[in-house]
């Protein structure tokens, strides 16, 4: 029951918002997909999609060829860099260059920003492939006359193929979903015309429309993507252990090699960085209001905590179930918790706005729905990582308690979470870290009067006041980096923890 309150849960505001679009009738729905202003809409929106998914899967594979095979200078510093901006917020970067060149608003903007930001959704997974690539099969096509280029094209791009397509995928749906950079940049796309609908009129029917139709195109990626990879998969042809693929010299191509790398970086980190600190400096200096700042950032770590525990504890079930059972109805629980995940914020938000005005009043502009947006947002991330978790831990510890006369739950309490316990706190770890950042539901549902770091980082820069703006990103950005940490330390602490392999005249 717990795990079917939680896939009842993810799917309500789709079903909803569904309900809600067609109530005006299926011509009115019609008549407003129709209209002019909604195709050229999607045309703005799926323009800078394909642009922006386009340059990153350039720019991420020929990054993660460079620092993982060539013999790049700095090429680890470089890979430290590359896969940073990815902690970035998109509208902190938006913020970064605004406040810097006002003119850069608009399509070029949008696309360099969600460009910057996105990349690294390609560049990580190509790399993990180009590690994991067999090296023998270069060294076949090599040894039977083939030149350096034709084998990169014949041999490797097929075996990281499949994790540039899904990088690509993160990508477009990224895109399609993000609400913070269009916002700042003043680009008109899904998400920002449906804010702007919903805040501008009582009619809320075409925002309902326009919502279920950006749903509708996001199916439409994800199963796009999905056909077009097929069943084709890579595995390696020799056993043994995996060896590394030899270095290819970069010559005379060296420095232009590390000038493209370092401008990436230029791009994407360090310029963000430098304007952050610039403005922060200055607002520092002028007038800055510690109180609405302390005040931020504790509403900002309270509904944080508060979406993370409620989150996991809808996880927690599914997870479970997941990972220890097989059947239709576990295998619907748990495509319905990933429902949120074809949801973008601004969605979800209105799904929810709708819901709380008709049917729980009480819970309108409180904090309740604001913590339930967020756990349908993020419930994948959570639900993942517990089944991870679980389906690595013996099942067989769980029968032997039960042999021993534990019923069930006693059981559950016992031994399964305990074993289950890296991947609950990994999970919370990640809902804790996305729900900082998470900027539409937060403007759509959060209670009157209450600002979190990002709503008060948008309010200040939508008004051009830059400066005071800037300690709000600083705060978010060291808030973010406290998860962050708390993620990379787990999984360093789980390595150094695993037993050493023991030989022949070690102590017991």
């Amino acid at each position: 029951m717990p795990a079917v309150l939680a896939a009842v849960v993810a799917v309500l505001p789709l079903t909803y918002l569904a309900v809600r679009a067609g109530e005006g009738g299926l011509a009115n729905a019609l008549e407003i997909v129709l209209r002019e202003r909604t195709l050229r809409l999607i045309a703005r929106s799926l323009g800078l999609v394909a642009a922006v998914t386009a340059t990153c899967l350039l720019i991420g594979t020929a990054l993660a060829w460079l620092t993982s095979r060539t013999d790049l200078p700095a090429r680890r510093t470089m890979g430290v860099l590359a896969a940073l901006p990815l902690a970035m917020p998109s509208y902190v970067a938006a913020y970064a260059w605004i406040s810097a060149f006002p003119g850069i608003a608009g399509f070029w903007g949008t696309y360099l920003v969600l460009t910057a930001c996105t990349y690294p959704y390609v560049y990580l997974p190509v790399v993990a492939a180009l590690r994991r690539a067999d090296p023998a099969l270069e060294e076949v096509s090599r040894s039977l006359g083939r030149s350096a280029r034709a084998t990169f094209w014949s041999v490797t791009v097929p075996q990281i193929r499949p994790a540039a397509t899904a990088g690509g995928l993160l990508v477009a749906l990224y895109v399609l979903s993000d609400f913070g950079a269009p916002s700042l940049l003043r680009y008109d796309v899904f998400t920002r015309v449906i804010h702007a609908s919903y805040r501008s009129s009582f009619d809320r029917t075409p925002a309902a429309v326009l919502s279920v139709l950006l749903v509708v195109i996001t199916i439409a990626i994800t199963v796009a993507e999905a056909r077009s990879r097929g069943r084709a998969g890579q595995a390696r042809v020799g056993g043994g252990v995996a060896r590394r693929a030899a270095t290819v010299p970069l010559g005379p191509w060296r420095p232009v090699a590390l000038v493209g790398a370092g401008s990436v970086a230029a791009v994407a980190l360090l310029f963000p960085v430098a304007t952050l600190g610039f403005w922060l400096a200055r607002g520092t200096s002028a007038t800055l209001d510690l109180g609405r700042l302390v005040d931020a950032a504790t509403a900002t770590v309270t509904v944080s905590v508060l979406g993370a525990i409620l989150t996991t504890a809808l996880a927690v079930p599914v997870g479970i179930l997941a990972a220890r059972y097989r059947g239709k109805l576990v295998t619907v629980v748990e495509q319905a918790s990933y429902a949120g995940h074809a949801l973008p914020g601004v969605v979800v938000a209105l799904a929810l706005v709708f819901l709380g005005v008709r049917y729980a009043r009480p819970l309108y502009q409180e904090v309740p729905l604001l913590v339930i947006a967020y756990a349908v947002l993020f419930l994948p991330a959570a639900v993942g990582a517990v089944r991870t978790s679980v389906a690595q831990s013996p099942r067989r510890l769980e029968d032997v308690a039960r042999s021993l006369g534990l019923g069930p739950w006693a059981t559950l309490r016992r031994v399964t979470l305990p074993l289950a316990g890296p991947g609950v706190a990994t999970g919370a770890a990640l809902v804790l870290l996305v729900t900082m950042k998470e900027l539409p539901a937060t403007l759509l549902l959060r209670p009157t009067g209450m600002d979190t770091l990002a709503t008060r980082l948008w309010t200040e820069t939508g008004s051009g006041a830059y400066a005071a703006a800037a300690p709000y990103a600083a705060a978010l950005v060291l808030l973010a980096a406290v998860p962050t940490f708390l993620l990379t330390y787990a999984q360093t602490a789980s390595r150094t923890r695993l037993p050493r392999p023991t030989t022949a005249g070690d102590p017991p």
